[in-house]
């Protein structure tokens, strides 16, 4: 793909709880029962090791110190995309399912959420969750929490399985593009359901005395995983076999599809291009430990490779990192596999100056565009990246230049001119791996940036700033009247 310059485009634990959930309307209150086993599921206002209200995490800024030192070893919470997938998924089994590695996010709590409004009953023990959806009382999910997340609206095919009747609004969560659920939908018609959507909400029913989906042949347009983990949940539970090809590839599908069969799913082909699932008639419990955040990894690396330090991830499962290994490699930095499940980042003296363009799995993630964005912004020369998965993901450009990067846009090309330094600024956040991007960035700084916008980085990274902590940094959550610095200067209203 060629891009022609034309300027740049300015864009601006423990103790232990047990809880019941009750749904009253649209209101979901945690009662607290006794002090003896479990952890509750909590609103989005209140989560382990985050800001106390949304107020607070609206409000407060990152404080980051730049000339950043690292060095130690950071440990990998479970994969957030395979975390909310899951949970979804186990809406499917009319029996208890326990699924461990469970990072405390807040996307994860707005997905206990939605459980919850449908009448599911959670516990939480440390990382560990089990689940309970053996009634559903409730096959709408609630607005206010399904606009807040995307992958909430992951319900609407296990919800359609198990009860042929599903209302789901069309969802939200970061602002990076589109993401429409035609496919989605399209799929589900394939399969028999009649779906419509109405003033925002997906409306979808199986027609017929039994109410069950029947298999189907799919063929995707796109290799989108929200679309082929929607599609593979609803044919476990179908009439009949269905097919889905051009079927998205991912670490999270796979994860996804062992889930389902260690409850008794007949799925194969799950991480190829084709994906054949057997409907069966029920599921069973199971006890399921999801794989470990590959974007987590990833970002985790970068912070070694940006900062000129040496560190060790663990556990990863390096499959997954394949790609952003390479790019870290022809970037200049040494990762060694240590064993089964560690990886060893040893910098380079410089950044070399590499190309990026985005991808479908096993292609380059679009999740970790934005921090080798911020590596490559230190890099010794020109660098372009193409951004080909979702069209407004380019928006961090205008943070980093403000940092004193040197980066132009054109269409879904970031161009980049490598610079010796970058200075310390205040920045904003503009989606959820933007959010890290710029933490690295400021790690690896002159000076001191703060960052607004942290609730998007609390969506995705469990104890981000301890685990930074950990490995040497120097940040730190305030208010932004207590910012506090001798080279930067931020005003307050």
């Amino acid at each position: 793909m060629e891009c022609t310059v034309t300027g740049m485009v300015p864009e601006r634990e423990s103790r232990i709880w047990r809880i019941r959930v009750e749904s009253r309307r649209k209101n979901i209150q945690a009662v607290v029962l006794s002090e003896l086993e479990g952890t509750p599921i909590v609103t989005s206002a209140r989560l382990k090791n985050s800001p106390t209200s949304p107020e607070v995490v609206d409000s407060a800024v990152l404080q980051v110190h730049g000339r950043a030192s690292l060095a130690g070893q950071v440990t990998i919470s479970g994969a957030k995309n395979s975390a909310l997938v899951v949970m979804a998924g186990s809406l499917l089994c009319s029996q208890q399912c326990r699924i461990r590695n469970i990072p405390s996010l807040m996307d994860v709590t707005r997905m206990a959420d939605v459980l919850t409004a449908l009448g599911v009953k959670l516990q939480r023990y440390d990382d560990a969750l089990e689940v309970d959806a053996s009634h559903i009382s409730n096959t709408k999910a609630p607005y206010d929490l399904v606009s807040q997340l995307r992958a909430s609206f992951f319900v609407i095919g296990p919800l359609l399985a198990r009860t042929g009747v599903a209302r789901v609004p069309l969802p939200g969560g970061c602002a990076i593009g589109a993401r429409p659920v035609e496919l989605h939908v399209r799929g589900l018609q394939a399969m028999g359901a009649e779906v419509h959507i109405d003033h925002g909400t997906v409306n979808a029913y199986v027609p017929g005395p039994r109410n069950r989906l029947r298999g189907a042949h799919i063929y995707l347009d796109y290799p989108s995983v929200g679309a082929t983990e929607t599609l593979m949940m609803a044919a476990t539970l179908a009439d009949g076999e269905t097919v889905i090809e051009n079927a998205a590839q991912e670490p999270e599908v796979i994860d996804l599809a062992k889930f389902c069969r260690a409850m008794g799913a007949r799925i194969r082909g799950a991480g190829t291009n084709t994906i054949t699932v057997a409907g069966v008639p029920s599921l069973h419990s199971t006890d399921y430990a999801i794989i470990p955040d590959r974007i987590e990894a990833g970002t985790f690396l970068v912070a070694g490779a940006i900062t000129h330090s040496e560190i060790v991830v663990a556990p990863v499962v390096t499959d997954h990192l394949t790609a952003t290994i390479a790019k870290l490699r022809e970037a200049g930095s040494h990762v060694v596999l240590e064993g089964p499940n560690r990886l060893r980042l040893i910098p380079g003296d410089v950044i070399r100056a590499t190309d990026i363009q985005t991808g479908p799995f096993p292609g380059f993630p679009t999740d970790m565009q934005a921090q080798f964005m911020a590596l490559l912004s230190l890099s010794d020369g020109n660098c372009l990246i193409t951004e080909t998965v979702f069209e407004n993901r380019l928006r961090h450009v205008a943070e980093f230049n403000r940092m004193g990067a040197d980066i132009r846009l054109n269409g879904n090309c970031a161009i980049i001119k490598g610079m010796a330094q970058l200075s310390g600024a205040p920045v904003v956040a503009t989606d959820l791996r933007a959010s890290a991007a710029l933490v690295l960035a400021g790690l690896a700084a002159e000076g001191t940036t703060v960052i607004q916008g942290l609730h998007h980085l609390d969506r995705g990274y469990e104890n981000l700033e301890t685990k930074l902590k950990q490995l040497g940094a120097n940040l730190q959550r305030v208010l932004p009247t207590q910012v506090v610095t001798h080279d930067l200067v931020v005003e307050h209203p």
